[in-house]
């Protein structure tokens, strides 16, 4: 860290502020190792205002739990906008092209927050009864004196808290949420399930009433239709259907409106109070005798359920809600999909209320035990949010999936359209949470309609003429992490043929044959630069190594002779012209010099870019060790900052991801302190270097993370968990190019790391190396079939399936003067570098529910 930082607010671990520190000291840093608590915002301290987490299922448009339980936001009607909350805002210095302006790409919501964005009314109030009193409380911020937010996702936990009171309320808010269920994850729908306990010493009645206006057709509807709201049930449940209607009775043009739909509230039970009218203002917890209401589309409709209990002393009773939505009108001009792949399935918000509702009980049971799973981890338990949430972004606007299946998205909400491959290359949650997801990605859009004749991917598919160098790369090396996140071998049988493709576009970019890229072309910091860049090139090293090994499973010798020439050349031109002494830079083309941008002598935060993708997919080191730890202590020096405020004041231009007072790592820094280290001196993209992207920093701090430099990962990590701290902002919005951005799901990576995470499905191969808590560590893993946990101690090791199933024959673990293995089932072993690996004389399938343990001795 560099001498001089200035004064810097640093949370403690809990959700309190603590007081300024010039530096964060050696027993703040022992701290973060902390396995910790939950961590819990409370209204007392002004936390919840921000807070929204979404809960609208993967692909199903943006619905934001709050800090109080309501329901808010409500993106769902694919208005298709730039950002949550569309909004220019005003700033204390100029951005990236001058101005004072902050729009929603730039970061408004990161300088003024979103809140209480409300366009329906929606809701729950909670009537007690006991003796003779009664007690009716909204279930909101303002009626009760204090109430805490466990900010856990998939699943947060509410406590509503008033001692006053006989009982306590909990909320548990999720959508269902299963790693590996891409489709039961994508269901458009809101559980609400609630908690009452009685902690006096006299029966409690407690009535919980659920309300939720008909807003079909937001935005087109007029005159000419009105709302109706329709009484439904199934088996063991009740609720509204809310839809809208044309009057003349022909709905065939309206239905094709973007915002046409269905909304549904439903409640478990075979009691429940209904009203399809419930009158505005007056929270009434009786049943009507309507079967439906209708009214203009200019007066208010709201439907409400409501279930009744008796809550005998010391005793607890759970109530259910859901609410489903449908508006599967999604179209992007010019995109080869539409709809939304939930409509294949459900036709109405009434049809997915009946899915949910028969098959709640799994769905619930198999989410609760993903987040019991995820989180019942020896990692500090901050660590496990921030490095977890931000696959969240899959439940906003940013990602779509079309009826066909296609998986679509932009880079941050309705911003930079195509799934951009040098943007979401760095995005490593979704191939190991969803790999299905990634793998018919990569099928259906890179090798397919984005394929050029040459093997070039076009960066955007069908919205871009062109690719882009980094995104080839990080595209090559996905499809590897796609090959390994399968069950066999299908995946890269089917589609080797353009992958060597793929391979071989990268390769030919090498003009002069010294294995390193030269050819200019465009990249994530949206320019072309020219030379030979050291972040480009031990990229296109990683990801042809990747190709190699690919094509030995092939059994391709001679494409596999191809790429390994490439690396080895490149990695050694790499290290001996790339390497300044201290760190790698960007060397000039010969021609043009620097008269174009680049970031040449400069301190640049994904130098080593290609060994941290390596260490993501468990490949051998593709930059030497030592050269790349101090490229990567030298970005701890220069680029990361305590308190970011003195630099970015003497280097305007950058939009506002971290602000004074708040620390980051700089993309770009200029140690040698060169007049104009970029070359040119008045580009628009000079903003950038400027800034500190979570993405950018996730990515470092899983590097650091794999070379050992945990004190520094988890410095790096904690200082972007702290700026998106809910006394600020929303936690589960980290903001690059507008909200909800992909690339900051480089955190994933980050746990890979931790863990030392090893993975591949068609060779039955697994392995842990953990960062930290060695002789005493547990986590959980994803593998292509199932999922569960891993725990070691001492010399001990157990992997358990909860879900699904887990092939094995190789395991590896770190562990010196190995005698012998203990296990249930014949093994061989070798020892070598410090690690045993573990051969199982015949594959092993573990099923949910199944353990393997070994012991090493």
């Amino acid at each position: 860290m560099m001498a001089g930082a200035l004064t810097v607010r640093l949370p403690v671990l809990g959700s309190a502020l603590q007081p300024p520190l010039a530096q964060p000291d050696a027993s703040w840093i022992r701290s973060l190792y902390d396995r910790g608590n939950v961590t819990t915002y409370l209204k007392s301290k002004n936390e919840l205002q921000y807070i929204g987490m979404p809960v609208g299922g993967i692909m199903c448009g943006t619905v934001y739990l709050g800090g109080d339980g309501r329901l808010w936001l409500w993106d769902i009607f694919n208005k298709n906008q730039e950002g949550i909350e569309p909004k220019i805002v005003n700033y204390s210095a100029n951005v990236l092209d001058g101005g004072k302006k902050v729009r929603s790409r730039d970061g408004a919501c990161y300088i003024e927050p979103s809140k209480n964005i409300r366009p329906l009314d929606q809701g729950f109030a909670l009537q007690l009864q006991w003796g003779n009193k009664t007690v009716v409380r909204n279930l909101d911020e303002a009626s009760w004196p204090e109430i805490s937010f466990e900010a856990t996702y998939p699943i947060a936990t509410i406590r509503y808290i008033d001692p006053a009171l006989p009982v306590t309320v909990t909320l548990e808010a999720f959508s269902p949420f299963i790693p590996l269920n891409a489709d039961d994850s994508g269901l458009p729908v809101t559980i609400l399930s609630y908690q009452v306990h009685n902690t006096g010493n006299t029966p409690v009645t407690a009535t919980i009433l659920g309300w939720l206006e008909n807003k079909t057709a937001i935005y087109s509807a007029g005159e000419a239709q009105e709302r109706v709201n329709t009484v439904v049930k199934g088996k063991g449940w009740q609720g509204i259907y809310e839809t809208i209607r044309t009057k003349t009775g022909s709905n065939q043009e309206f239905s094709k409106k973007s915002d046409y739909g269905s909304f549904c509230i439903a409640a478990a039970g075979n009691k429940v109070i209904v009203n399809p009218a419930m009158q505005q203002g007056d929270i009434s917890f009786t049943a009507s005798s309507t079967r439906e209401a209708i009214k203009p589309v200019n007066e208010k409709l709201n439907g409400s359920v409501a279930t009744h209990h008796t809550v005998l002393p010391g005793k607890t009773i759970r109530t259910d809600f859901a609410i489903s939505w449908h508006t599967a009108n999604l179209h992007f001009k010019g995109i080869q999909g539409e709809g939304r792949y939930y409509a294949n399935k459900y036709k109405d918000a009434a049809a997915v209320m009946t899915y949910v509702q028969d098959n709640h009980d799994r769905l619930a049971r198999e989410s609760r035990l993903w987040k019991n799973t995820w989180y019942d981890a020896s990692l500090p338990w901050w660590l496990m949010e921030r490095t977890f949430l931000n696959i969240s972004t899959l439940a906003t606007t940013t990602a779509h999936r079309f009826s066909s299946g296609r998986f679509y998205a932009w880079e941050g909400v309705g911003a930079c359209e195509g799934t951009c491959t040098h943007v979401w290359q760095y995005a490593q949650a979704v191939g190991r949470i969803f790999p299905s997801l990634e793998r018919d990605t990569r099928e259906r859009v890179d090798l397919g309609i984005a394929m050029m004749p040459d093997g070039g991917i076009l960066f955007r598919g069908e919205a871009e003429k062109r690719p882009a160098i980094d995104g080839q790369a990080g595209t090559v090396l996905r499809i590897y992490r796609e090959h390994q996140m399968s069950p066999d071998n299908a995946f890269l049988q089917r589609n080797w043929p353009q992958i060597k493709k793929a391979t071989l576009f990268l390769i030919h970019q090498d003009r002069n044959g010294d294995g390193m890229t030269d050819t200019p072309m465009e990249n994530t910091l949206d320019a072309v630069w020219d030379g030979e860049i050291a972040w480009i090139v031990g990229l296109c090293i990683a990801a042809v190594q990747a190709a190699a090994l690919m094509a030995k499973e092939m059994n391709d010798a001679e494409f596999a002779t191809i790429c390994n020439d490439y690396t080895e050349k490149g990695k050694r031109n790499m290290e001996a012209q790339l390497f300044n002494g201290e760190y790698f830079i960007h060397q000039p083309d010969k021609i043009k010099g620097r008269s174009v941008i680049g970031s040449y002598n400069t301190c640049h935060i994904d130098q080593v870019y290609g060994q941290s993708w390596a260490f993501q997919v468990g490949m051998d080191r593709v930059i030497d060790r030592e050269k790349t730890l101090s490229a990567l202590k030298a970005l701890y020096k220069y680029n990361f900052k305590a308190d970011v405020g003195p630099y970015i004041a003497a280097h305007p231009g950058g939009r506002p991801y971290a602000v004074p007072g708040e620390g980051g790592m700089i993309l770009n820094t200029n140690p040698r302190n060169e007049e104009f280290p970029f070359g040119v001196k008045n580009a628009w993209q000079l903003g950038y270097f400027n800034e500190c992207m979570s993405g950018f920093e996730h990515q470092v701090a899983a590097h650091m993370m794999a070379e050992g430099m945990t004190d520094e990962a988890l410095t790096l990590t904690r200082a972007i968990h702290d700026r998106y701290h809910a006394a600020k902002r929303n936690p589960f919005n980290e903001i690059e190019c507008s909200d909800h951005y992909a690339r900051a799901m480089a955190s994933y990576g980050t746990f890979v790391t931790a863990c030392g995470f090893q993975y591949h499905g068609p060779k039955g191969y697994i392995a842990f190396a953990p960062a930290m808590n060695k002789e005493d560590f547990k986590a959980p893993f994803v593998t292509a079939e199932g999922w569960g946990s891993y725990a070691q101690k001492g010399n001990q090791h157990t992997l358990q399936v909860k879900y699904g199933s887990l092939q094995i024959q190789t395991l590896r673990f770190p562990h010196t003067n190995v005698k012998k293995v203990i296990t249930s089932v014949p093994v061989t072993f070798r020892e070598a570098n410090g690690f045993v690996t573990i051969q199982l004389d015949k594959p092993l399938q573990l099923k949910a529910g199944q353990q393997l343990q070994l012991t090493i001795a």
